[in-house]
C-alpha cells in the first residue's frame, strides 16, 4: 500500500528561486490538490518538473524474502528524507551520490512488518511525501553464530580477535561479512578470515590500541547464509584493558612483559626441553586463552597414559594457558633452580611462584605471549594463534578479502 501527499509553495513563478529555504518552514502544510497556488504559468510547469517517488517493496507484493533490499526512487527530483520504521526502531539506509535513490544499508527482519515515509523536492520546488507498507516473510530455518570470545562487557588484552562459530554450514560468507558492523572508539584496521565453513575471525592488522571500546553489531537476521538458511542478529560490546605484551625466548631464558609500553618485570623462565616435538614449546605469537588455579597437567591427554615412559601428572597452580597443546605460563616450584639458565619443561613455561601469580593476576584474556628461540612454530588455529598468519594470508582466506577501516563508526573498506 502506498499513500501520498503534497507540500506546496503559495506564491508565483518569480519566488520559485528561493524554493528550497521556503520548503524549510512550510513542510508539513499538505493539501487534498495542488490548486492552492494561484498562478497559471506555474501550474503548467508543475506537472512535468514534479517529483515522482516509486517505494519497493510494497505490501501488494505480498511477503518479501528478508534480503530484499528497501529502495526510494525519485523521478524529475531528488530524495529528501526516508524514514523506515519496524517494530519501533529505525531502519538504517542512504542516498547516493545524486540523492535519487535512498537503499536499506541491512537485511531485514524475518515476519516482520515495515512502514517507509519518504519525501521528495522536485524541480518545480515542490515536496511530495509517500507511505509504503509491507510485511517480511517468515524463515523455516536458521543458523546461530556462537560466540567463543572475548564475553559480553569483558576487558580483554590487545591481541584478542572476535570469535565466532556457527552451528551449521555457511556458504554464502561474504553476506555474513557485509552484514557485520563493528565500531570503535580509537582508529584500526581489521579483517574477517574464515577457517573452515564455520568460523570467521576478526582480527586487528596491528594489536588494538589500549582502552578501547568495541561494538559489533550482527545484522544477520536478514542474510540468506546458506540455501534455505537465514542467520540471526546479536550484539558484542567488550573493552580493551591495558597493553600487555610478553616476549620471551627459549635461549635466553627470561621473559620481559611490558604494560603499556613500558618494563613492568622481567620473569626467569625454563621452557620445553625438546627432545620430542610434545616437549618443545611453540614459537611465535600465543595469545592468553583463560586462567585456572589450579590445573591439572595429566600426560594422558596427550596419549601418554600410565606406564608410557614420560608419564605425568601434576597439579599446578597460577596456571595461564597460551595454546591448545597444553602449554601454560605457571607456577613451577621444581624447577626455580633451571629457570633463567636451561629448559627442563614438557613444554609450558615455568616460572617461579612469586612471578607467576604476578603474572597470573596481571593477565587479560587476549594478552600477547610471544615465544622465540625454539624449533617449532606454533599453528594458527592451535588456540588463538591467528596471528601467526600474515596480513595477506589473513584476507586471502576472508571472503572479501577486504581490509576494513573502523573508527567510531561502521566497518568499511579501507
Amino acid at each position: 500500500m502506498i499513500t501520498r501527499g503534497m507540500t506546496v509553495l503559495v506564491g508565483c513563478a518569480e519566488n520559485r528561486g528561493r524554493g528550497r529555504r521556503a520548503i524549510a518552514v512550510l513542510v508539513g502544510i499538505t493539501t487534498v490538490a495542488a490548486g492552492a497556488a494561484a498562478c497559471s504559468d506555474s501550474d503548467a510547469v508543475a506537472g512535468k518538473d514534479a517529483v515522482r517517488l516509486t517505494v519497493k517493496p510494497l505490501q501488494q507484493d505480498g511477503a518479501v524474502a528478508p534480503d530484499t533490499p528497501i529502495t526510494v526512487q525519485a523521478e524529475n527530483g531528488t530524495v529528501e528524507n526516508v524514514t523506515v520504521q519496524a517494530r519501533g526502531s529505525a531502519v538504517a539506509g542512504g542516498l547516493d551520490q545524486a540523492r535519487t535513490r535512498w537503499t536499506s544499508r541491512w537485511g531485514l527482519v524475518p515476519a516482520t512488518d515495515y512502514t517507509v515515509t519518504a519525501t521528495g523536492l522536485g524541480r518545480d520546488g515542490r515536496t511530495e511525501t509517500v507511505t509504503g507498507r509491507f510485511r517480511t516473510a517468515k524463515v523455516k530455518r536458521t543458523v546461530a553464530a556462537n560466540v567463543e570470545a572475548p564475553s559480553p562487557k569483558e576487558t580483554v588484552g590487545v591481541g584478542m580477535p572476535i570469535i565466532l562459530r556457527f552451528d551449521r554450514p555457511v556458504t554464502n560468507r561474504a553476506a555474513v561479512e557485509r552484514a557485520m558492523e563493528l565500531h570503535s572508539t580509537k582508529p584500526v584496521e581489521g579483517a574477517w578470515s574464515w577457517f573452515g565453513d564455520q568460523s570467521v575471525v576478526f582480527r586487528t592488522r596491528k594489536f588494538w590500541p589500549a582502552h578501547t571500546k568495541v561494538n559489533l553489531v550482527a545484522h544477520l537476521s536478514g542474510v540468506r547464509a546458506a540455501k534455505g538458511t537465514w542467520g540471526k542478529d546479536f550484539t558484542l560490546d567488550f573493552r580493551i584493558g591495558d597493553s600487555h605484551i610478553s616476549k620471551g625466548s627459549a635461549k635466553s631464558h627470561m621473559m620481559t612483559v611490558r604494560t603499556n609500553g613500558r618494563k613492568a618485570r622481567t620473569i626467569p623462565v625454563s621452557m620445553g626441553m625438546g627432545g620430542s616435538t610434545k616437549y618443545t614449546t611453540t614459537n611465535g605469537v600465543h595469545l592468553t586463552m583463560e586462567k585456572s588455579n589450579p590445573v591439572i597437567m595429566d600426560s594422558a591427554t596427550t596419549g601418554c597414559g600410565p606406564g608410557c615412559p614420560g608419564y605425568y601428572r601434576e597439579t599446578v597452580y597460577s596456571a595461564v594457558r597460551i595454546s591448545n597443546s597444553g602449554e601454560y605460563v605457571h607456577s613451577a616450584p621444581w624447577s626455580v633452580g633451571s629457570q633463567g639458565n636451561s629448559n627442563v619443561s614438557h613444554g609450558c613455561v615455568n616460572a617461579s611462584p612469586s612471578n607467576a601469580r604476578w603474572f597470573y593476576n596481571l593477565a587479560y584474556r587476549g594478552d600477547p605471549v610471544i615465544i622465540t628461540g625454539t624449533s617449532r612454530d606454533l599453528e594458527p588455529e592451535n588456540g588463538w594463534g591467528y596471528w601467526q598468519k600474515s596480513w595477506k594470508d589473513w584476507l586471502k582466506d576472508g571472503a572479501t578479502h577486504q581490509t576494513l577501516k573502523i573508527a567510531n563508526g561502521d566497518a568499511a573498506p579501507a
